[in-house]
């Protein structure tokens, strides 16, 4: 793999309202599975896409690697996980600052061959102050191999866990891709989900998510956490009935998308008191 910490430290920021309209699409995107809040937790998530004309979209139709993230040898990519903390909430009306900047880029191999990780810093401000601190994972991967996947293990049972359950389908899926500007394919072109990238059917995104969880722990603690950190486990596939599960622990609670068809957690958190 060639050396790509001309990347390091390179970044940019955008600015975005948090306008009545976002706000609005947002609560009605996710009613039902929201915490109380004047300006709803997840939200930022919209703010600020990266938008490019089709001609710089590649084939996954994400914005062509080198654009915005480095141009790694490896042709799938996926949000792996983060981390937030949360300074303060955000009103509505606010001018939210973006600011990004890439941190490190690393390679592995792993049991389905070479990984590629990207970290990202975001910090969302408004006028000048944090609201939002973030680190986003970034990881990209090999094309599928025939017979190379491996069933997940049923989680364990968290018995008296505190529960919310839904079942993602093709419209809260192409919301949420809006809402984001994100045209990755797995989440609406089902062909190429499960031709190209070799997935069942079409892949509940992974922030979204982590905005159940999110939601579930703010609603839970009262608050938002200090701190969140979330990671993918197992691929979410559109239509399937799903727990999204917390329990308290030493730190907060842990928190964890469950598929109840077979037991297996996609994403697993903890939120920090």
């Amino acid at each position: 793999m060639s050396d790509y910490n001309d990347w390091i430290g390179w970044g940019y920021a955008r600015s975005e309202p948090m306008s009545e309209r976002l706000i609005t699409q947002y609560r009605a995107m996710l009613d039902g599975y929201l915490a109380r809040a004047e300006v709803p937790v997840g939200l930022h998530w919209c703010l600020a896409p990266d938008a490019v004309a089709p001609d710089k979209l590649g084939r996954d139709c994400h914005p062509k690697t080198g654009l915005f993230l480095p141009a790694l040898p490896l042709p799938r990519r996926m949000w792996a996980g983060g981390e937030l903390e949360f300074h303060a909430p955000f009103a509505p009306g606010d001018l939210v600052t973006r600011e990004t900047l890439i941190k490190d880029v690393s390679f592995k191999e792993g049991r389905s061959g070479k990984l590629g990780f990207v970290t990202q810093r975001h910090s969302y401000k408004v006028s000048g102050e944090a609201r939002i601190s973030e680190r986003q994972d970034i990881v990209y991967r090999e094309d599928p191999k025939p017979g190379e996947a491996r069933a997940p293990e049923r989680a364990e049972d968290w018995p008296g866990a505190t529960a919310w359950h839904i079942t993602p389908d093709p419209t809260l899926l192409f919301r949420f891709s809006a809402l984001t500007f994100n045209g990755h394919r797995i989440h609406y072109d089902h062909p190429y989900a499960t031709g190209v990238e070799g997935y069942e059917g079409l892949v509940v995104h992974g922030p979204m998510q982590a905005v159940w969880m999110m939601n579930l722990a703010t609603h839970l603690m009262g608050h938002l956490p200090a701190r969140f950190t979330y990671r993918g486990l197992s691929p979410l596939i559109c239509n399937l009935p799903v727990a999204i599960e917390a329990r308290e622990s030493d730190e907060g609670l842990s928190l964890r998308v469950r598929r109840e068809t077979d037991g297996v957690a996609t994403m697993a958190a903890t939120a920090y008191r």
